[in-house]
């Protein structure tokens, strides 16, 4: 399942990221968003796992957990739309 972070702080860094996510089961991807223009993260990304059961856990155990001084909006991704480009 695809997952969406929300809410990070810009220090925080991919590896971060998947150890907070690792407490609930395999990841497969993590991916932190960054502006093309000035190479500095847009404040959300994305986790990717394979089991439903540990995704549906890690969204319940993290959304508005803290981390990096930070509490978590996390939820399953919604697919990307032609106005979001």
């Amino acid at each position: 399942m695809n997952i969406y972070v929300g809410n990070l702080a810009h220090e925080t860094t991919e590896p971060q990221l998947r150890t907070a996510f690792e407490e609930y089961g395999p990841v497969s991807k993590v991916n932190i968003v960054m502006d093309k223009v000035d190479g500095k993260p847009k404040g959300f990304g994305f986790v990717d796992m394979s089991s439903l059961e540990n995704s549906q856990a890690a969204i319940a155990g993290l959304n508005g957990k803290d981390l990096g001084g930070r509490p978590l909006t996390v939820n399953e991704a919604r697919p990307k739309t032609d106005n979001q480009l």
